[in-house]
């Protein structure tokens, strides 16, 4: 529980696949294990009678749960970039605005990601320092740690130094949030040697290098989950796709495992010992554990969840919300690269 003050976080109410029975029930549990007041943005009547399930915020937890209204949703299968302009009264726009007012600290949306991003980046702008926000999502690994790689879809497009912003952005959120003491940094390329991929990760490489991080330079596709970096860094399109194979195979291994105990135990004591190590392997590849995908660079905090999130993910993403806030990452984002930037003003000139 934060010290001072009570924390007040947003969060869209109407954003998942099932809103808004998880965002009701991860709001409740947020706010009685943070000790953080939640603000319910969405369409009054259907948030309030989800809540009227739980006994009613007021009595369960005063001051802590309170509903914001907002008139439209922005449906999944809208175009992003469109409904962020138009719907000026949609769930996610009224998130961001209690952001951008500083009636919250931070927004969390299970939403369509690609209209958080948009209203996101329309809304609260991005950090003085910062080109390009982006997008990092987190991946378990084999050796039990966690990864972060960004960019995974908010620039499509990029230039080398979009990419060495998103190398300290990235280290400084595993770092701080996941508590790394000093994260390794790869740039997700075809091949290890440093002449291996295109021009952008080669130009990329040169500059990633020169960082005061921990680069261990070019990694690949298979280094995502053997626990061997940290931090992956790319651009949008690529960590897009790696993101979405990855959602589809952690599914169908799940799928393929659970079949499998079902179909070939012998013994009832081998089927209830299967799956208990079926439950523990579940755990470590769930998303919800995680709480959801920052994006880094923007003026506050905004989080961004799976669209399939359930009261858990939910939960946790107000917790990295929270945190995120507490622990002041976008004023060491902005400290970060104002001193690099310092320093390549420093070379660049010439002695007098």
């Amino acid at each position: 529980m934060s010290k001072g003050p009570q924390l007040t976080l947003a969060l869209d109410a109407m954003g998942s696949d099932s809103a808004p029975l998880p965002e009701v029930g991860g709001a409740l549990l947020a706010a009685r294990q943070y000790g953080i007041r939640v603000l319910l943005v969405g369409q009054e009547p259907v948030v309030r009678a989800e809540l009227a399930r739980h006994g009613g915020a007021g009595r369960a937890h005063p001051g802590r749960v309170e509903i914001v209204p907002a008139e439209e949703v922005i449906r999944m299968d809208e175009k992003a970039i469109r409904a962020a302009r138009t719907k000026r009264h949609s769930s996610i726009h009224v998130a961001c605005r209690l952001v951008r007012d500083g009636e919250a600290a931070g927004m969390v949306s299970a939403g369509n990601t690609g209209a958080v991003m948009a209203t996101g980046k329309m809304m609260l702008g991005s950090l003085p320092v910062v080109q390009r926000p982006a997008l990092a999502a987190v991946f378990p690994t084999a050796a039990g740690s966690a990864a972060v790689m960004l960019d995974v879809g908010a620039n499509v497009d990029c230039r080398p130094e979009h990419l060495e912003q998103f190398a300290i952005m990235g280290e400084i959120y595993h770092r701080v949030i996941l508590a790394s003491e000093r994260p390794r940094v790869g740039l997700l390329s075809i091949g290890e040697e440093e002449i291996k991929g295109n021009d952008l990760t080669r130009e990329a490489y040169a500059l990633l290098r020169q960082l005061p991080i921990e680069f261990i330079g070019n990694v690949e596709g298979r280094d995502v989950y053997n626990g061997n970096v940290d931090v992956i860094v790319c651009d949008g399109f690529v960590g897009n796709v790696a993101l979405k194979i990855s959602e589809g195979l952690v599914e169908t291994v799940r799928s393929l495992l659970k079949q499998s105990l079902e179909s070939t135990l012998a013994s009832k004591i081998g089927y209830v010992l299967s799956r208990q190590a079926y439950a523990r392997f579940k755990k470590r590849l769930d998303y919800s554990e995680y709480g959801g995908a920052p994006l880094l660079g923007v003026r506050g905090v905004v989080i961004i969840s799976h669209g399939r999130s359930n009261a858990n993910a939910i939960k946790n993403a107000l917790r990295v919300a929270r945190e995120f806030h507490e622990r002041r990452i976008n004023q060491q984002i902005e400290a970060e690269i104002t001193r690099r930037a310092n320093l390549e003003t420093e070379v660049s000139q010439p002695e007098a």
